[in-house]
């Protein structure tokens, strides 16, 4: 398995921590949140891995120059970070996406249980992962689900017909990467392509009647990391350091 990892945003929700350091950067126990992405990959058998890159792109690759042990992992930089969602950052990474892989947001952290239910999940075509809570806020991910088939995800969909939150870990098997790559083309042939998110090509599949499966770890640990209170949970969650200490204290 293959992970390909979305890491060219800056964070700016974040600041002041992410002045100059790229959100994938901060540090999370005794590591970075992406080391602590790549370290669980690799505990699972992950190989290889894509990481796209973009603010201080440098930054990044010095951090995965420094690594000890795998994945593998090799960077591309997307150039429209500043003036384009992530769909713009897929594109980038299509070549990549000619075997089974998982799409993982730089923003998120997972616990090695976690990953191990998405690995050890029956084999479709496309699965997104999703949660379930007893509430939904404006900045959820939410799905709408019939059974543990998903038709709809966006930010903007009713309370109503909400069923889980995506969070933003995706596996594609088989059919899955030439599926995904065909969506990507055509979207990014639209007027609002680089404009998007990746899950709208999950949405725009859906709704053309392909069937997107969801792989449900309600109750596992994770947490996206988007604004100081998040990154409290992570650090709660995942470790805490002097570091880490140091640079929320400026907040």
């Amino acid at each position: 398995m293959h992970a390909i990892i979305l890491a060219a945003g800056r964070g700016s929700r974040l600041l002041p921590l992410t002045t100059d350091l790229p959100k994938c950067l901060l540090p999370i126990g005794n590591t970075t949140v992406l080391g602590m992405q790549l370290d669980t990959l690799a505990a699972h058998g992950v190989e290889t891995a894509t990481v796209i890159t973009g603010f201080n792109s440098h930054m990044v690759k010095a951090e995965i120059k420094a690594r000890q042990g795998g994945p593998r992992v090799k960077t591309l930089y997307n150039p429209f970070f500043q003036v384009a969602d992530n769909l713009a950052s897929c594109w980038m990474a299509r070549k990549s996406m000619r075997q089974n892989f998982l799409l993982i947001n730089g923003d998120t952290l997972f616990s090695p249980e976690l990953l191990q239910t998405v690995l050890a999940a029956p084999a479709k075509d496309v699965s997104v992962t999703i949660d379930q809570k007893g509430y939904y806020d404006g900045d959820d991910m939410k799905v709408t689900l019939d059974g543990s088939q998903l038709t709809a995800i966006g930010k903007t969909l009713p309370l109503t017909e909400t069923d889980g939150e995506s969070i933003g870990m995706l596996r594609f098997m088989d059919a899955g990467p030439k599926i995904f790559r065909n969506e990507l083309k055509r979207l990014m042939k639209t007027s609002d392509g680089t404009k998007s998110w990746f899950l709208s090509a999950i949405h725009g599949l859906a709704q053309s009647g392909q069937h997107i499966d969801t792989i449900n770890i309600k109750g596992a640990e994770w947490s996206e990391l988007d604004t100081p209170e998040d990154y409290e949970i992570c650090r709660s969650l995942f470790g805490d350091s002097e570091t880490a200490r140091k640079r929320f204290s400026v907040i």
